[in-house]
């Protein structure tokens, strides 16, 4: 018996899109004009409407017509869509940069009184906006050891909102992000995480009842350190309240191309990722080893026992000996470059000391306890043996 056919004489199918992998749909965009394999990019700032009832229509909420590329450009509602199926979330907002993503989100959720939680050892510009700026508008901000539920428990009482990063900056270290979010939800506090360092690929949070998570595109997704871009994931509600009451009037706005460039990216995520977490973990391995290393933080030497991760990225940290100067090994890598970002192609070191010497107000890397002698290293696409000989060659010519 013949397949039945569609209109257009192909055959018709028996399962649906959410039938193949996550991999095979991230390759797989919607279907386009004129046959086209990659989306259009609408490099336009308005959008037009051919009568006065569809204006109407657009500005009464009764249609999703494009309106103006602050709010609705078509590429960014692509991206948007594909991303919060993602991460398994109801829908998304894009935005310029992942510290718009941060701010936005979290003052989406908190007011003038509220008490904001923050887990140790957080983005510095987490970090400096919470101490910083947010203090100014009377938000009162405690931070906490993340790995401790008992301290969790404790200093959420009271709070508004519960801000996580796991694995989180500088030192990798993870939050039991299910036994968080259920105290937390007991509490009626909201919880927001950065999953940049995962990717929605080594981990789903909102699986584990986060509320709202959020993305530095510029890394993982990105993938090719040409794109700075941030993403809010959640409900649709929680969503639609900081698209109404808050981004319009930030102006945090993701632009089209932009937008194009991570819809890109998202194309090769499983694939880059799967050599990200295979390198890192094998250069973490031997650098544990080595006899100038004194430790090193990578979330796959020591597994923790309630880990939501299902992999590893590129970005790992380890401290060198007093033996080796650390001015002197920077400047002898050859493939690792020294930068502030990772999640790209290429290879990366910052030491901590140049946090130290960041000046300013505040002074992430005192306050996170992080020591001079720490080196974080982002793990790009290279050939792991020249990066492996790369980084001993440094050790050697700075002891």
């Amino acid at each position: 018996m013949l397949p039945e056919n569609n209109e257009n004489g192909s055959p018709k199918s028996d399962f649906g899109p959410n039938d193949f992998s996550e991999r095979t749909r991230l390759v797989h965009d919607a279907r386009h004009d004129r046959g086209a394999i990659s989306p259009p990019i609408y490099q336009s700032s308005l959008f037009s409407f051919t009568d006065y009832d569809s204006m109407i229509s657009r500005f009464r909420g009764e249609s999703d017509h494009a309106l103006y590329s602050r709010v609705d450009n078509p590429t960014v509602v692509e991206l948007q869509k594909k991303v919060a199926e993602l991460e398994g979330g109801e829908a998304c907002l894009a935005f310029g940069s992942g510290m718009a993503a941060i701010s936005n989100a979290i003052l989406g959720v908190v007011l003038p009184g509220d008490k904001v939680v923050c887990i140790n050892h957080v983005y510095p510009d987490t970090y400096r906006f919470l101490r910083g700026f947010c203090t100014r508008f009377n938000i009162h901000v405690e931070f906490v050891d993340g790995g401790s539920l008992q301290a969790v428990e404790q200093a959420i009482i009271g709070a508004k909102m519960l801000y996580l990063e796991s694995p989180n900056s500088w030192v990798m270290g993870e939050q039991n992000l299910k036994a968080i979010a259920k105290m937390a939800k007991q509490a009626g506090v909201i919880t927001l995480i950065d999953n940049s360092w995962a990717s929605p690929l080594f981990q789903k949070p909102l699986n584990d009842g986060i509320d709202v998570v959020i993305h530095s595109a510029s890394k993982y997704i990105s993938g090719h350190s040409d794109v700075v871009a941030g993403l809010v994931i959640s409900t649709q509600e929680r969503i639609s309240t900081i698209s109404r009451n808050i981004s319009p009037f930030l102006g945090g706005k993701l632009s089209a191309n932009e937008a194009w460039l991570l819809l890109r990216g998202l194309r090769t995520l499983p694939l880059r990722m799967r050599q990200h977490h295979e390198s890192a973990l094998s250069l973490a391995k031997k650098l544990q080893d080595y006899p100038y290393v004194t430790k090193v933080n990578h979330p796959g030497l020591h597994p923790f026992s309630d880990s939501s991760l299902t992999g590893y990225s590129g970005l790992f940290s380890f401290e060198l000996h007093d033996a080796v100067d650390i001015p002197t090994f920077c400047n002898h890598l050859q493939l690792f470059r020294m930068g502030v970002s990772w999640g790209g192609f290429e290879s990366l070191v910052m030491p901590a000391i140049s946090v130290l010497n960041q000046s300013g107000e505040f002074n992430s890397a005192i306050d996170f306890g992080v020591g001079p002698r720490v080196i974080r290293i982002s793990v790009g696409l290279e050939e792991t043996a020249d990066l492996w000989r790369d980084l001993t060659h440094a050790i050697e010519s700075a002891r």
